[in-house]
């Protein structure tokens, strides 16, 4: 990161609905200190959530990544919240008011209003490898078979049938995967307002989901995770987190014009 004083603006976390000044404790990205405060514009009702940082191009190390998200964590503590997507600076206040605050207003009025006494929760859910597997091999007798034909064979001879044997894997696999998603899904759907399935990014990941749930009904949801663990949990571990910034459901993107806004 590298900027000067001559080229200060104002790093975006979120926007919430606020009329009143704020400042919060947790101090700026950047390892400066800065302190986070609202930028109002005249007597609208929402205010962006800001520090004061060099115009710059934030990378997104852990250090900025984390610096990012305890910001948003203490705010959403008591206002729902907008995140504001991770690097974006502000050249300056005047460009939050008017390019944000003011021009964007409906839009995220109506935002906030469809975000307003909802929470993110997020669940992933992994296969125990050497589990799966054997379900694989023990419900697919084709399977069975090529695997069994290899058995005391050299590598080299074996070559084609080990690549039909992997594919075949991969294609029980994926089927399985879908099953047992749906399965997951299937209980937690009634409870949640909206759900974001997120890419599937390992083989042994069954699922990587955000759902968007009223807070009131959070503990419905936290007991049906804790049934799907108690149901599923020989077969594979579930990864529960939340409540979390709405990132997977809201995210704001600005763009300043070159004059700076």
């Amino acid at each position: 990161m590298s900027g000067t004083k001559d080229t200060e603006g104002q790093y975006m976390y979120c926007i919430i609905r606020s009329l009143e000044p704020r400042q919060f404790t947790t101090r700026g990205i950047g390892e400066r200190g800065d302190v986070v405060y609202t930028v109002h514009y005249r007597d609208l009702a929402l205010a962006a959530v800001v520090s004061d940082s060099a115009v710059t191009e934030y990378g997104s190390s852990r250090r900025n990544m984390m610096a990012h998200t305890l910001v948003l964590e203490e705010v959403m503590h008591e206002y729902t919240i907008l995140p504001v997507r991770f690097g974006i600076v502000a050249p300056s206040v005047k460009a939050i008011q008017e390019k944000v605050l003011q021009q964007r207003y409906d839009e995220l009025d109506s935002l906030l209003v469809e975000m307003q006494g909802r929470v993110e929760l997020g669940l992933k859910a992994f296969w125990y490898e050497n589990v799966i597997f054997q379900e694989i091999v023990d419900e697919n007798p084709p399977i069975r078979r090529l695997r069994d034909g290899l058995t005391g064979r050299s590598a080299e001879e074996t070559y084609y049938e080990r690549i039909r044997l992997g594919e075949a894997i991969e294609s029980a696999m994926w089927k399985k995967r879908d099953e047992d998603a749906e399965k997951i899904l299937s209980t937690l759907r009634p409870l949640v307002c909206r759900t974001v399935g997120n890419k599937v990014i390992t083989d042994r990941m069954v699922l990587n989901d955000a759902f968007l749930v009223e807070e009131k009904r959070q503990p419905e949801f936290d007991a049906a995770v804790d049934k799907l663990d108690e149901k599923m949990g020989k077969r594979m571990i579930f990864k529960y987190v939340g409540p979390v910034p709405p990132y997977n459901f809201v995210n704001i993107v600005v763009q300043w014009d070159s004059d700076g806004g």
